[in-house]
């Protein structure tokens, strides 16, 4: 629900969107390097696994550094969370992320594990790098968050039917609210203690 009672926003942590999709292609991505690993495929297993671990880094570097400007800029220019924001739990941010993305992540590992046949294990690697690099973005947006004692939030309504790219277009601006808001860390993990009230 994009809106709160009298004009609040309904508002999901930035860093939590962004880590949402590390934990499925990390696993999906070991699963399918895992399993393409057994046949020999064109250009061998020692061929594929090298290429596989190149194209892991360049996956994961790629992701922490695609719009880096943009989060960074959106997180300065923050404005204060309104009385009548309503924050999205952790969990309810996950789950809209992975319902929205369902499809394209079992079409990643189909193809991941299909490429196997040409070059073992690559694509697994080349999806598990994806994840890492997610959950390297999400440590980031962290210790953003950290230096400003800040967390940062993203309008519901702008984040598409996926639930995803909290610094689209279509995102104008980021809400902030202290350290203490919501039940997720800086970051976006969980946080093992409860928040103070």
């Amino acid at each position: 629900m994009a809106r709160g009672g009298r004009g609040g926003q309904g508002l999901a942590r930035v860093a939590v969107v962004v880590r949402a999709g590390a934990a499925p292609l990390w696993w999906l991505g070991a699963v399918a390097a895992g399993l393409g690993a057994v046949p020999e495929g064109l250009t061998g297993r020692r061929i594929g696994v090298l290429g596989g671990a190149a194209l892991f880094l360049l996956g994961a570097a790629g992701v922490v550094l695609v719009r880096r400007g943009r989060y960074a800029a959106l997180a300065r220019g923050a404005a204060r969370a309104g009385k009548y924001d309503v924050l999205q739990d952790r969990a309810v941010t996950v789950r809209v992320w992975r319902r929205g993305h369902r499809w394209w992540l079992l079409l990643g590992w189909v193809l991941a594990l299909g490429s196997a046949f040409a070059v073992p294990a690559a694509g697994g690697l080349l999806l598990a790098g994806l994840g890492a690099g997610l959950w390297l973005k999400a440590a980031w947006i962290g210790r953003l968050e950290r230096s400003a004692q800040v967390l940062l939030w993203v309008r519901v309504d702008w984040l598409g039917r996926g639930g995803g790219s909290p610094a689209g277009k279509a995102v104008k601006s980021l809400r902030a609210t202290g350290v203490a808001a919501g039940d997720a860390a800086p970051g976006g993990a969980r946080r093992r203690t409860p928040a103070l009230v």
